[in-house]
């Protein structure tokens, strides 16, 4: 009997160490709809449907080393039941977006481009390729039609 509590006592003392000292676990990503995002923003995760895909830019250049770089941007428009807006894909990113793909934008920011908003995923971010969402995307209601204008507030 003084056995079992004995086991019983150095289990629950382990227990309570190992919770005491662990680090904290990741957070859960917070999910967002595009009729959420704002401009200035960063740090959205969202899931959204490819709709069409327009290459900008794909030139090859050299970089320090001489080796053949290719630089490619492209300008995808995507969305997902709330509205659309278009992400603007580099690189290796610009392989990924493909036509009636369903992705997981992680990570993602809001640039601003000519008054309008883009969104836009950086070396800290992700693009994950998923299977097909079930959701209708809203056409209608594009946010990267709607242009801001920078003022400055008025003094008193």
């Amino acid at each position: 009997m003084a056995t079992q509590t004995r086991i019983e006592q150095e289990s629950s003392s382990a227990s309570a160490s190992a919770g005491a000292g662990a680090k904290p676990g990741l957070r859960k990503p917070v999910f967002i709809k595009v009729d959420q995002l704002k401009p200035g923003t960063g740090g959205h995760t969202l899931t959204v449907k490819v709709l069409n895909f327009n290459t900008v830019l794909q030139k090859d250049r050299r970089s320090v080393s001489q080796h053949l770089r290719q630089t490619r941007i492209a300008e995808c428009l995507i969305g997902d039941e709330t509205g659309t807006i278009i992400f603007t894909a580099r690189n290796d990113q610009v392989d990924l977006m493909k036509p009636g793909t369903t992705v997981i934008l992680r990570n993602a920011k809001i640039d601003m481009f000519k008054g309008s908003m883009r969104l836009a995923v950086d070396k800290w971010g992700r693009v994950e390729v998923i299977e097909p969402a079930e959701f209708v995307v809203k056409e209608d209601n594009n946010l990267s039609l709607v242009e801001y204008e920078l003022v400055n507030a008025a003094e008193e």
